[in-house]
């Protein structure tokens, strides 16, 4: 474990139970925008097991985490990732989600764990630990 610390990316909490537990932080925290990904899922799938299971995700971080909020400080930051994006040649609204994932990291001062790292490429001052993927190992 990198950091004692760390927030758990929306990809990286639904495929948690299938990464190595030493490539996790200690104490894992999520973010509401998270749980807002979260809670999209189980509202746009028709498949009804894909619904039960999506359903069970979002129940269980309910359950097991009180996701770090959007604030202020996250909103100033949010700032700051947006205008790094654009100077990256990156559209802010293409990633607005992990985007504003990132603003939250940032204005918390906490390392961002994910599965896709390049989903935050040209976002300046967020520390990205890169997990590897349990399909890919990449």
């Amino acid at each position: 474990m990198t950091d004692t610390v760390g927030i758990l990316d929306t990809n990286t909490l639904i495929l948690v139970g299938r990464l190595r537990v030493e490539d996790l932080p200690a104490e894992p925290l999520i973010t509401a925008i998270t749980l807002a990904e979260l809670s999209v899922g189980p509202l746009v799938t028709d498949d009804e097991p894909e619904r039960a299971a999506r359903q069970a995700r979002l129940q269980e971080a309910e359950a097991v985490f009180e996701p770090l909020p959007f604030d202020a400080a996250a909103a100033r930051a949010f700032g700051r990732v947006a205008a790094s994006l654009r100077r990256a040649g990156r559209k802010t609204t293409a990633r607005a989600l992990d985007a504003l994932i990132a603003a939250t990291a940032i204005a918390n001062d906490l390392p961002l764990y994910t599965c896709n790292p390049r989903d935050f490429d040209g976002i300046s001052g967020v520390s990205v630990v890169p997990i590897p993927h349990p399909d890919t190992g990449s």
